[in-house]
């Protein structure tokens, strides 16, 4: 059996702190990888410019002149880390046999792609890497992080717990996934759909080694809205459900209205018909806020608009 091809992908989006510093970690990783007989000497490390505003893609043109191993792409615009990740993915599956997304923070310990690797030669398509603890997290981030899994999980969206974008695919994955042409990105739901054999290797993520994070709480609540909107309809089950509750509970209202009446005891009074108005009035905008989420997430994928484009390569002439 041939050694495979690697290409590591690095979603990058104004990295020119950090990308200097994690860019030979990479390619001591590859080298290292080809050394042990594990990959080729073919193997590349793609970096992805997410139209950054700094000197990144400079960074990674005078990266590639350097070596061979680097290569990179640059998007037209900034697209999200999602669409960087897919771009790199898809620029790859005809180059590869394997590939392993990482951000380029040097935070996702890069020795666990050794066992990635290994996982992948003993039969596995897919190797997620997942975190085995959060201690580097502060309090408020670990909680909000584990909280997030599990309202996504609670939600129907099928994610692997403390998984985010740290994982290996093989080519034949990689052009499965290619058939999935939603728009709306969640890529840690969207490959488990693909199917195939699969596993997990554990590492530990450690703190930032430059630069600032690029995935505030704002981008972390958007991503979950996404991920639950894109892969589960179990909110609008929820509040369909809820509405039948509250329908119930009006119709009781209606007849306990009724039967006072008949009775003579109505007593005219504005404070609980306003409650009762406010409360009903509240369900619904927010029944019909979901539901616009649905509609606006069905809207874009009618447009059937690009997920990226590609600007400039590194072997461009």
């Amino acid at each position: 059996m041939e050694h495979p091809v690697l290409y590591i992908v690095v979603p990058c989006y104004n990295e020119q702190e950090v990308l200097p510093i994690t860019a030979p970690m990479f390619l001591n990783k590859l080298k290292e990888l080809a050394e042990k007989g594990l990959i080729s000497e073919d193997s590349r490390v793609l970096f992805v410019n997410d139209g950054s505003s700094d000197e990144t893609w400079n960074i990674i043109r005078a990266l590639a002149r350097s070596d061979e191993h680097y290569i990179g792409i640059s998007q037209s615009r900034n697209r999200g880390h999602q669409n960087a990740v897919l771009a790199g993915l898809m620029e790859a599956r005809n180059r590869c046999d394997i590939s392993i997304s990482i951000d380029c923070d040097g935070q996702d310990d890069i020795n666990a792609m050794d066992d990635m690797v290994r996982a992948y030669l003993g039969g596995c398509d897919i190797v997620y890497g997942v975190r085995c603890d959060r201690e580097s997290d502060s309090f408020f981030k670990r909680t909000t992080a584990q909280g997030f899994y599990k309202f996504l999980s609670a939600m129907g969206a099928d994610v692997v717990y403390n998984h985010a974008d740290y994982r290996l695919i093989s080519a034949r994955a990689l052009r499965e996934l290619a058939k999935f042409e939603e728009v709306n990105l969640f890529l840690r739901g969207m490959v488990p759909l693909v199917g195939f054999k699969s596993t997990s290797v554990e590492y530990k993520r450690t703190e930032r080694l430059a630069g600032k994070s690029k995935y505030p709480l704002r981008k972390m609540l958007s991503l979950a809205g996404d991920g639950i909107t894109s892969l589960s309809i179990k909110p609008l089950r929820l509040i369909m459900g809820f509405g039948l509750i509250v329908a119930l509970l009006s119709f009781a209202g209606v007849i306990w209205a009724i039967i006072s009446a008949l009775g003579g005891h109505a007593v005219a009074g504005w404070a609980s018909t306003t409650c009762i108005i406010c409360f009903v009035s509240g369900v619904q905008l927010i029944c019909m806020g979901i539901i616009g989420e649905y509609i606006g997430k069905i809207y874009l994928e009618t447009k059937r608009r690009p997920r990226y484009i590609i600007s400039e390569r590194t072997w461009d002439k």
